[in-house]
């Protein structure tokens, strides 16, 4: 799942499940807890052209985003009839602009994003395999200002039950990846037996965790 080809033939064949036509419930109830401020600069990581980048955006006065696919972020745009500013960058990354948006089309690793206060993840640390997962984070710590903020939102499953993505990340490999951070766990939301992920794929367990790390 490390080969860029994977995700841009998902988006040129339209296999999005991942994508939520709504903004997420979990980001609308839990950004409270990031103790976000107007001035607070966000970015959102692997965003595709998620409905979240539209509410925060509204909240916000510099949110960033950063997706590999270029149909991903023509079809954000587009759908909401924005016309960006679109700039190239060094030849790797386009820099498309609107109003308090920033998204950068390309590799997620090499992405010339500025400093944040919050990060948004909710659909990036869970789409990458494991031996991808520690470079992911220590970019994503990188980019965090001083007393930054991260609002995570993972899945716990048996992994040997369901190939990803998304993939398990259970919670002592998140707390493994932010050592010397502050973790907590804001919510855990366990399936019942009628959950699609529980019925149609038969796995024993699925949950969906929220977490925030502070530095």
């Amino acid at each position: 799942m490390n080969d860029p080809e994977f995700w841009n033939n998902k988006w040129a064949a339209n296999q999005v499940g991942f994508h939520l036509e709504d903004v997420n419930p979990l980001l609308i109830e839990y950004w409270k807890h990031t103790k976000p401020t107007y001035e607070s600069k966000v970015f959102v990581p692997l965003c595709g052209k998620s409905e979240d980048l539209v509410w925060l955006a509204s909240k916000h006065e510099d949110v960033q985003g950063a997706e590999l696919s270029k149909i991903a972020v023509r079809s954000f745009f587009a759908e909401h009839f924005y016309t960006p500013l679109v700039t190239q960058i060094s030849g790797q990354h386009e820099l498309y602009q609107f109003d308090e948006l920033s998204i950068y089309a390309g590799d997620y690793f090499s992405a010339p994003i500025q400093p944040v206060d919050i990060v948004y993840d909710r659909a990036s640390l869970v789409a990458l395999p494991r031996d991808m997962r520690v470079a992911y984070t220590d970019k994503l710590k990188s980019l965090l200002k001083p007393g930054g903020r991260i609002l995570l939102v993972t899945l716990d499953y048996i992994q040997d039950e369901m190939a990803g993505p998304p993939f398990s990340v259970p919670s002592s490999e998140i707390q493994a990846l932010f050592e010397g951070y502050k973790v907590t766990l804001l919510n855990r939301d366990v399936a019942d037996e009628d959950h699609p992920k529980i019925a149609k794929k038969g796995l024993s367990r699925f949950a969906e965790e929220v977490y925030l790390i502070e530095q």
